[in-house]
């Protein structure tokens, strides 16, 4: 983007987001992450015998949801508190927050496994005649129905602001659509005797889950890639920055996502005159947390007469 330089002042900010663990986005909902992964464990037990005796694939296959609910939340718990300890070794010089980004992970494997399982056994099911009691369905689909709305409201105010939290609150919504899907298809065996619904069923509920798992898995990739935070114009920050007084230029502009609501950049910024590097720092770091919600950013203020600093080949 411009012509390396020699290194004059350089400096970083720090907001919330790169400050105290106390600042963490996914931390503030770990009490809701921790009630929520208690009624979904409580109800799993419930739904899985249930499932078992009624023979409802529809109903195992929501248990199978309810079992991923399990394992998802409970990394979504672990990873809150793994992100907000301060890292003692000296290695992770970025703290743990990706933890949950790897929670969210987990998240997409397991919905997508839960998925996979579904269409085999519904494919194992062509040719037969099984027999489903109609009654546990419509029971245990009710009851794992307003569980899930009680957990869905719990974690909805968070998945807009942590991954890792949505990543939870997407399984949720998935077993929602789980548990309406086990009524519907306990009423309609009822009415028209065709034990086919419930497999017609569990195959909808398995793509739908599919698709909201590959929605979520290309969100965790993007972080991991480092990509550019969702909705940021990196050339719009490139071109804002190089409208700040007194600067000549700017190059090596990295803009990429830590986690949930931490942002984080560095640039090289070329000054034009040596007495206006600190008025440069300040101005750049007020630009970036204000207008750009970037609030970590480490900056080198560089002078234009100097050739030491290049830019970086990669």
């Amino acid at each position: 983007m411009g012509v390396g330089h020699s290194h004059g002042s350089g400096g970083h900010s720090h907001g919330p987001a790169a400050g105290a663990p106390a600042g963490h986005v996914g931390g503030k909902y770990r009490r809701r992450l921790a009630v929520s992964f208690a009624l979904i464990a409580v109800f799993f037990v419930v739904e899985l015998v249930f499932g078992l005796l009624s023979g409802s694939l529809s109903l195992l296959s929501d248990a199978g949801h309810m079992a991923a609910d399990v394992v998802a939340l409970g990394a979504a718990l672990a990873a809150t508190k793994i992100a907000a300890k301060s890292d003692r070794s000296g290695h992770r010089t970025f703290g743990s927050y990706r933890a949950e980004i790897f929670a969210s992970g987990l998240a997409v494997l397991l919905m997508l496994g839960v998925s996979i399982y579904i269409m085999v056994e519904a494919v194992g099911r062509i040719g037969a005649d099984p027999q489903i009691q109609t009654g546990p369905m419509i029971i245990v689909g009710a009851l794992g129905l307003v569980i899930n709305l009680i957990v869905m409201f719990l974690l909805r105010s968070g998945a807009s602001e942590s991954i890792n939290v949505k990543g939870a609150y997407l399984e949720v919504v998935a077993d929602t659509a789980g548990s309406v899907g086990v009524i519907a298809a306990g009423l309609l065996i009822t009415w028209t005797g065709s034990p086919w619904w419930d497999t017609i069923v569990a195959v909808a509920i398995g793509l739908f889950v599919m698709v909201r798992a590959v929605m979520l898995g290309r969100q965790v990739l993007s972080i991991l890639s480092q990509h550019a935070p969702p909705g940021l114009d990196v050339e719009q920050v490139y071109e804002e920055l190089r409208k700040v007084p007194g600067v000549a230029d700017v190059h090596d502009l990295h803009v990429w996502v830590l986690t949930s609501g931490m942002n984080v950049a560095t640039a090289h910024i070329v000054a034009r005159n040596v007495t206006d590097h600190s008025a440069i720092l300040n101005a750049a770091q007020a630009l970036l947390r204000d207008d750009f919600g970037i609030e970590h950013a480490t900056l080198q203020v560089e002078q234009a007469a100097s050739h030491e600093c290049h830019e970086a080949t990669w």
